[in-house]
């Protein structure tokens, strides 16, 4: 009777021991060594890819960023602020009313078909606005010259960038409404433009936020 009370102590105990090393070393010491190591070495991956300006945190450059005009009475959609870049279409899952610089908490796609009523009006009205907003004296936007990530939303619905050839077509439109040489804002353009990662995975891309960024640095200077 007495042996087995001592060897159940035993194996109870050991099983303490066990509990408290493995804590230790999964619950503590590993979380730490990888934490340190990561910050080590891709710090800016792991604190969220935060883009700083103005020496603050303005943004990630993972996630989108709407640049509009102030809601007027009895509008339910705020128009966009043509002075800044434009993103892409932000048709997401689901809104946030608290942050309104982030306004999409639920990051997703539609999901509506192609053939769907629905979308091919959203299309056709994002087209539209597009070829309006960015035509002014002198530059006219044509149809065809609309690329597909100017009237469509990515998958997640929270795309940072945009395709060179959107961010062109807005080239002259910015420029006028902020009093720019057209060739100032297209090199501006230019230099934000990212290749292809590796030079062969995905597509050449602009970053809005940090093209925006740039574009602010400019009017200060200007």
């Amino acid at each position: 009777m007495n042996n087995s009370v001592s060897g159940t102590a035993r194996l109870l105990g050991a099983g303490l021991r066990a509990l408290l090393v493995l804590t230790l070393v999964t619950g503590v010491i590993y979380p730490l060594v990888v934490t340190g190591v990561v910050q080590a070495l891709f710090s800016d991956k792991a604190n969220g890819s935060e883009i700083r300006a103005g020496g603050r945190v303005v943004g990630s450059s993972l996630i989108g960023q709407s640049y509009n005009l102030p809601l007027k009475k009895g509008q339910q959609t705020p128009e966009p602020d043509l002075k800044w870049f434009q993103g892409r279409p932000a048709n997401g899952l689901g809104s946030n009313s608290i942050n309104t610089r982030y306004k999409l908490l639920l990051s997703g796609t539609t999901n509506l078909a192609a053939d769907n009523k629905v979308l091919i009006q959203q299309v056709k009205d994002a087209k539209a606005a597009v070829i309006k907003d960015n035509s002014v004296p002198g530059y006219t936007v044509r149809a065809s010259e609309v690329p597909a990530d100017a009237v469509t939303s990515s998958g997640s619905g929270l795309d940072p960038a945009i395709s060179p050839q959107y961010a062109r077509i807005q080239v002259h439109r910015v420029a006028e409404k902020n009093g720019l040489p057209v060739a100032r804002v297209e090199k501006l353009v230019k230099d934000h433009t990212q290749g292809r990662t590796l030079g062969f995975v995905g597509e050449p891309r602009v970053n809005v936020l940090e093209l925006n960024i740039a574009l602010k640095d400019l009017l200060a200077k200007h």
